[in-house]
């Protein structure tokens, strides 16, 4: 069934809900003095991201339906006392008469009576059909909470990758755009020499500026997104990072997938999907919320116990108050006639609500085929564009330093070495940009396939961030 804990759902939780616990502490006495990485803003994230410690809260008060609904097969025992004080006049007539022939009046008399009670009723259920569907019901809405948590631990692997690599992103365009700024200064320089000696026209000297001016538009505007991209990555931590680990060569190895064929990864997701499994734990409780429904026509047996300590009784009637004591048990059984049709409705209302229920597993169902396959094609085809953009550059390369050469023999113009420069700097971006689009969409092709934790979190950073030797920190540009 959907709701059950497969075994590959409790690897995952052993891995992400216990790491969850255990990290708070340590992101609590830590503050990371280094260049930060990917998996030291998660350790921050885990402390300090609001959606997070929202779903935390919210899973440890979900726990609480399970004793909730197994407190309904249970005995309830109560305990009710009375002590009160009663005054109760009594007249008494005297039938004697005085020598004058008057008789003497009665005097009225009041007797005053303590009043107390001490009941205990003990009541175990025997058979109520609801109280058995609440409890089922309690065991699927744990099971339920089990999952959204995990799947609020995995969106915060996904939130936290995304704003770094947004990060990294942004710091390569400013830096393309600040290094296309100076190769462009430097051929507007040259421009206006030649132009000034001669032997080039003021046309080169406009494109030259054109694109200068270009330039410097497009880099406000890079540096505009890096502030962007550094204030989402604030609202996860709390805090805007002062310094991040500059990327290295993604190594090849990570241009692999777990599973070959999108097939594997759709079989997986259906066992694994844990959004698919929320969705089957809410149609398993639709239909357990149809036997409660039906469970207005069944009647009801429970065992009951009384124990009765009363003193001062009787003494309202008989002015003189009496002591007792009694024990009671019993079964007790009722059965339900007529409820104005209450029942019936509640019956059609449930058995709406789990068909359409039904229909949203079904979506679910589908909608995550067409993740999986979405995300799938996304791997796959980053693979391909990495690897392209990686012999596109190196080719851009030739190219500038081919039209630089063709330029000072005489065979090329200004305007072929900016457009030359331009192609360039535009495949930098471009494989840089197809890199993090990779990482992200492998990402969330193992979290829509239910198994992605802390681990792979870990494999993207140490792929981007592996230990280098000391010395200065390497431009990212050397890397894209």
């Amino acid at each position: 069934m959907f709701f059950s804990n497969s075994a590959r759902q409790s690897g995952i939780k052993s891995k992400i809900a216990p790491c969850v616990h255990a990290l708070l502490f340590i992101g609590a006495l830590s503050t990371p003095l280094r260049a930060a990485d990917i998996m030291d803003i998660y350790h921050e994230a885990l402390e300090n991201d609001t959606q997070f410690r929202a779903a935390r809260f919210t899973h440890q008060a979900a726990q609480e339906k399970l004793p909730q609904g197994r407190a309904g097969l249970l005995p309830t025992v109560t305990l009710a006392g009375v002590r009160r004080r009663q005054w109760i006049d009594i007249e008494k007539i005297s039938g004697t008469t005085t020598a004058t022939g008057t008789g003497v009046a009665a005097r009225p008399s009041e007797v005053v009576i303590d009043n107390q009670s001490l009941t205990i009723t003990a009541t175990q259920p025997i058979y109520r059909k609801e109280n058995f569907a609440i409890y089922e019901q309690s065991k699927l809405q744990v099971a339920q909470a089990d999952s959204e948590f995990i799947i609020a631990a995995q969106e915060l692997i996904l939130r936290v990758a995304q704003a770094y690599l947004d990060i990294l992103l942004a710091e390569v365009n400013v830096e393309v755009a600040e290094a296309q700024k100076k190769a462009i200064s430097e051929q507007l320089a040259q421009a206006k020499r030649n132009f000034e000696v001669g032997t080039a026209t003021i046309v080169d000297t406009h494109e030259a500026q054109a694109r200068f001016d270009l330039t410097a538009a497009l880099q406000i505007g890079a540096l505009n997104e890096l502030e962007v991209r550094k204030r989402a990555l604030e609202q996860i931590i709390g805090r805007i990072p002062e310094d991040m680990v500059r990327p290295i060569e993604m190594p090849s190895d990570l241009l692999t997938l777990k599973y070959p064929s999108m097939q594997d990864w759709i079989s997986v997701a259906e066992q694994n999907n844990l959004a698919l499994k929320v969705q089957g734990a809410v149609y398993e409780i639709a239909k357990k919320d149809v036997e409660r429904a039906q469970a207005g026509h069944y009647p009801t047996l429970d065992l009951v116990a009384i124990y009765s300590d009363q003193k001062g009784v009787g003494g309202t009637i008989t002015g003189r108050p009496i002591d007792l004591t009694s024990k009671e048990i019993g079964v007790q059984l009722s059965f339900p006639l007529f409820q104005g049709f209450a029942v019936q409705s509640r019956v059609r209302e449930a058995v709406a609500i789990r068909e359409k229920v039904l229909q949203d597993l079904n979506n679910t169902r589908r909608n995550s085929v067409l993740q999986v396959s979405q995300q799938y094609l996304n791997v796959t085809n980053g693979i391909a564009q990495v690897t392209a953009l990686k012999q596109a550059l190196v080719s851009s390369q030739s190219q500038v330093d081919s039209t630089k050469l063709g330029q000072e023999v005489g065979v090329r113009t200004e305007v072929d070495v900016l457009n030359a420069q331009q192609l360039y700097y535009s495949a930098r971006r471009d494989l840089a940009q197809a890199r993090y689009n990779f990482l992200m969409s492998r990402l969330r092709l193992k979290a829509e396939a239910g198994e992605l934790d802390e681990e792979d979190l870990k494999e993207v950073n140490d792929a981007l961030f592996r230990p280098q030797a000391p010395g200065p920190l390497r431009s990212p540009l050397a890397a894209h």
